[in-house]
């Protein structure tokens, strides 16, 4: 059975309904936007260290079936208004 089976779920009250690690508040496309930008799975763990190897195995397995909503979440948070939103 693949990961993303118990590891990745959604939430509308968490993280925006995003997709996010197994009961946690840290979206996928942090963690696949953050490798993109150049950062190794150790750097990433070291950065989020609540998170494991097999929590970012399954981030990139779930990314890999769902490109373009991760896509489309990345590009979201890029062209977010700046400032102070109300």
């Amino acid at each position: 059975m693949p990961l993303t089976a118990s590891w990745i779920d959604k939430q509308l009250d968490r993280s925006g309904g995003d997709a996010c690690i197994r009961a946690t508040r840290i979206p996928v496309w942090v963690l696949v936007n953050y490798r993109r930008l150049g950062a190794s799975d150790s750097e990433i763990l070291d950065a989020y260290p609540s998170l494991d190897f097999s929590d970012l195995e399954a981030a990139w397995e779930y990314t890999t079936v769902h490109e373009g909503e991760i896509n489309q979440a990345i590009l979201e948070n890029e062209s977010g208004e700046v400032g102070f939103v109300e």
